[in-house]
């Protein structure tokens, strides 16, 4: 903990944008403190730690150390040396790494070197059971204090918390701030306290939740607590807002790279739903995938639809009873299913390593919350695929669902915050619509760089999918016209139908059959009109007018392109055109896929003997990298990233077995 914080005044506190190396410094690259400057910030820390603490580089040296011989990780990922050293310094820090980016080592690895305790504030009791058996399963003593235990099970924690051998302990905010047990943490050597899921806490931010409000509370009169936050998603905006509201004193603030390389993008107009969604799992048969949708009758209806087609699939929502709900993760989890089809309820606590596909069924309610359900895919680093399938309909079916939210809500919503929500809303249906770079527009939204003129290759914009429209402008003029036509009184079905020249009876009846705009594009399809209508909405030449049923209104900009004072470009999903990912991170070089799926099924069993997921025992990458060195000693094992000294004791045999097994019958 640090002796006089005041001294730290003059150190730039801000890492962002620090070059990939295993070795990082603790403070952005233009100011580089030296070792010595360093270990003036570090000083005792813990109740009752008397004896000075050891040289920062020491510890840091051992932290590395444990972090292969415990994990099985030979080196650091970018940003995760700043992030520990800060810990280790005792410095206050606020961590914003990208799903798959590693922040949970972030955490968890000093813990491994520190003389006390780091507790670990986290949303979900599904989700501390992961990390805590996840550590186990590494070798490491950790523990959850939750009301989903029993007194035994709380009776033998509190044991292990008093035998001071407890290096980490995994608690909700509000058990975290009950009467009485902040000071029993104390007494029993805190040194260091990580909120996970930091975001949180911020009004401003996608998944606000009041009790982790309460969390600045922690800093009351205990200025020296090291306290750390930790998020995957977090503008600027809420990253100083997750600053402020738990009282970080001049914290490291520390940034990565938002851009997820493995990750293709796609956005396509939705059409027929369940054929849609069949398509994107038909492309990774076999592997885990998620998909959202916006109602709980959606969920169901589209899940009875996958099955209906072979997929592996159940649904899940809050409306299920906890029973069912626990049912399909565990089942997820161990790999008895392939597909969960899900409203948002599902995700925080799914912490599935190898999920090659995310498919959202409508449009989410803001880019911080679609890059948080789309970082669910390949964490493992492997390629993976995210698919948004969108309407315009989805936009006034969740301001609808915004606007009552604010005013049924028990405490009252600020005017600010209602519209912070709406304007979330706006910008994610821009980046659905806009033919722009998927990945650009996501590394931008987080306040990032992206290199002017640089091709993803990994996003149906930049891999050609998209075509540009002929005559963009002048198709954008008959809509607008047709809309102006109708005198902005109905909506995007028809209007469409009205220029497609549709025989229906609403357009007889309303007499548009006989309007200059009628039949105008009757070579494109329904579908495509209501695309092109949403991409024109997207850009801010059309808006949807209020009330129940949403009429299409001319905007400002709609009237100059109207009038032909600026031009504008449409695009739609080349018709020739086969979905394809195109990662630009490498599968594992040499990888037998014959001897991965053995591999696979191996530790699926294992995993159900032990009662624990699968990728608890080995992740996707870990088993496609033993399948191509097929490693036929201990020490050979060793050597594969994501094995330690315990699982090479523990799993090593067996699955050196399988391996010899599977060579020797290749040889027959």
């Amino acid at each position: 903990m640090i002796r006089n914080r005041e001294s730290l005044q003059s150190v730039p506190p801000e890492v962002s944008a620090v070059p990939p190396s295993d070795d990082l410094p603790l403070f952005a690259t233009r100011v580089e403190p030296t070792v010595h400057e360093l270990e003036e910030l570090a000083a005792p820390v813990g109740t009752g730690r008397t004896r000075a603490p050891r040289p920062l580089e020491e510890r840091f040296a051992e932290l590395r150390s444990r972090v292969r011989t415990v994990f099985g990780f030979p080196e650091l990922r970018p940003f995760q040396g700043a992030a520990m050293r800060a810990a280790l310094a005792g410095r206050d820090a606020l961590v914003v790494l990208p799903t798959g980016g590693g922040k949970s080592l972030c955490y968890q690895a000093p813990a491994l070197v520190r003389d006390g305790l780091t507790v670990v504030v986290s949303p979900l009791i599904a989700l501390m059971k992961d990390q805590v058996d996840g550590l186990s399963a590494h070798g490491v003593l950790a523990a959850m204090w939750t009301s989903a235990q029993d007194a035994d099970e709380r009776g033998a924690t509190a044991r292990e918390l008093e035998s001071g051998e407890l290096k980490l302990l995994f608690v909700s905010p509000e058990r975290l701030l009950m009467p009485g047990f902040l000071e029993r943490l104390e007494r029993a050597g805190l040194e260091a306290i990580a909120v996970d899921e930091a975001h949180c806490i911020s009004h401003w931010g996608h998944d606000f939740r009041p009790e982790y409000r309460q969390l600045g509370e922690l800093r009351g009169a205990r200025r020296n607590l090291c306290i750390q936050a930790f998020t995957a998603t977090a503008t600027p905006r809420v990253q100083d807002d997750i600053a402020e509201q738990l009282g970080l004193v001049d914290p490291v603030r520390i940034v990565g790279d938002f851009d997820r390389p493995n990750l293709t993008y796609r956005t396509l107009p939705r059409a027929d739903l369940a054929a849609q969604t069949l398509g994107v799992l038909r492309r990774h048969p076999g592997r885990a995938g998620i998909v959202y949708c916006l109602r709980r009758k959606d969920a169901e209806r589209l899940a009875q639809q996958l099955a209906a087609q072979g997929v592996r699939c159940r649904p899940y929502h809050a409306g299920l009873e906890p029973r069912e709900r626990r049912s399909v993760q565990e089942a997820f989890a161990r790999e008895a299913i392939d597909v969960v089809v899900a409203t948002v309820a599902f995700g925080m606590g799914i912490d599935r390593p190898d999920v090659r596909s995310v498919v959202h069924a409508s449009l989410p309610k803001g880019v911080e919350q679609y890059s948080q359900e789309t970082g669910r895919a390949g964490r493992d680093g492997l390629p993976s695929e995210c698919v948004l399938f969108y309407a315009g309909a989805d936009v006034h079916a969740l301001r609808g669902l915004i606007e009552r939210s604010a005013r049924e809500s028990e405490t009252p919503v600020a005017p600010d915050e209602l519209a912070g929500a709406l304007a979330r809303l706006d910008e994610m249906w821009r980046f659905a619509a806009s033919p722009v770079c998927r990945h650009r527009l996501l590394v931008e939204h987080f306040g990032q760089a992206w290199e002017a003129g640089r091709s993803c290759g990994a996003c149906d914009v930049c891999l050609g999918e998209l075509e540009a429209l002929d005559d963009s402008t002048i198709v954008a003029q008959k809509i607008l016209s047709c809309v102006a036509h109708v005198r902005q009184r109905y909506g995007a079905t028809h209007v469409a139908d009205v220029l497609r020249g549709a025989h229906s009876a609403r357009v007889r009846q309303a007499g548009h059959e006989s309007l200059s705009t009628y039949g105008l594009l009757a070579d494109l399809s329904g579908a495509d009109l209501r695309a092109l209508i949403d991409q024109l909405l997207a850009r801010g030449e059309l808006a949807l007018g209020g009330g129940e049923w949403p009429t299409l209104r001319l905007t400002h900009s709609g009237l100059e392109v109207l009038r032909g004072e600026r031009e504008v470009r449409l695009s739609r999903p080349r018709r020739a055109a086969r979905a394809r990912s195109r990662p630009r991170a490498p599968d594992e070089p040499g990888a037998d896929p014959e001897l991965f799926e053995v591999l696979r099924g191996l530790r699926r069993r294992l995993a159900r003997e032990r009662g624990v997921p699968p990728y608890l025992l080995f992740n996707d990458r870990t088993l496609a990298a033993m399948s191509g060195s097929k490693p036929r000693t201990r020490e050979e094992f060793l050597e594969l990233k994501g094995v330690g000294e315990k699982k090479a004791t523990d799993l090593g045999p067996i699955f050196l077995a399988a391996i010899a097994e599977h060579l020797e019958a290749s040889e027959r």
